[in-house]
């Protein structure tokens, strides 16, 4: 690939992937990318290759047949599925986000408020919730201001309504940033008003296209069934309010709400 970047070219392509372990295939002949200002979602069952393709997109893993390509000089911000901490670990919010390496003055306050995260800075972080941990995960990843915001499972152990407060705030981030997105989800219903593309994997490409083109295709519904239709409309729809980190209703119809 040519070192200089060229106008409009992806800051992450795969083509034609495919990953073996041993005689195992894991994934085989996915095309993908991502590009500034995108939000691109890759969702499968378990064990479909979603984070085995996320890895080979970063270069942690060489495909065996294919090609995975990055833009020359891109920053990646990467939010694992898992991060194990030692609980006997005396670790504050604080002093884990220090640990994610050199980062501009002032990025921390940063990505404190964009998070939602500030009140917490100097709480252990084994004494944090479920939602409180995914956003500081993501506040590590925005520390390395990312031309690409790569989430594994961002919203796992998270509640319904976290859930879609997260998808919301990560919408946002990519407004505000104009970063490319590739985010690994298991629940279309949640990601359809936070993403531009979606691509369906089960080991092979299933289907790809937005998120209502998904929704309808045999292959999506096949594989999560024939009440997908309904869960879709359930979920697709506008809020008018927002919630917290706690879930509290914070904003309603221009308003204040608490309780």
């Amino acid at each position: 690939m040519d070192q200089v970047t060229r106008a409009g070219e992806p800051i992450v392509e795969l083509s034609g992937v495919e990953v073996r372990a041993g005689n195992r295939v894991l994934v085989t002949g996915i095309d993908l990318s991502v590009s500034d200002g995108e939000v691109v979602t890759l969702i499968g069952p378990n064990g479909a290759g979603k984070t085995t393709l996320i890895r080979a997109a970063l270069g942690l893993i060489q495909p065996s047949a294919g090609i995975s390509r990055r833009r020359d000089g891109a920053r990646i911000g990467y939010m694992p599925q898992r991060l194990n901490i030692d609980r006997n670990m005396p670790l504050t919010v604080r002093r884990f986000l220090g640990l994610a390496g050199a980062f501009e003055p002032g990025a921390r306050a940063r990505v404190l408020e964009e998070t939602g995260i500030a009140r917490i800075i100097d709480s252990p972080v084994h004494d944090i919730s479920g939602g409180e941990w995914q956003r500081t995960l993501l506040a590590r990843a925005l520390l390395r201001e990312p031309d690409l915001l790569v989430l594994d499972e961002p919203a796992q152990a998270v509640d319904l309504t976290g859930q879609a407060e997260l998808y919301r705030l990560i919408g946002e981030i990519r407004d505000r940033r104009g970063c490319g997105v590739l985010m690994v989800s298991h629940d279309l219903h949640l990601v359809m008003s936070s993403t531009d593309h979606v691509v369906c994997i089960n080991t092979h490409l299933c289907c790809a296209g937005t998120p209502d083109t998904v929704s309808r295709d045999p292959s999506y519904v096949a594989m999560f069934g024939e009440s997908v239709a309904e869960t879709m409309a359930l979920y697709h729809h506008n809020h008018d309010h927002a919630h917290g980190v706690d879930g509290s209703i914070v904003h309603e119809h221009g308003h204040d709400r608490h309780g």
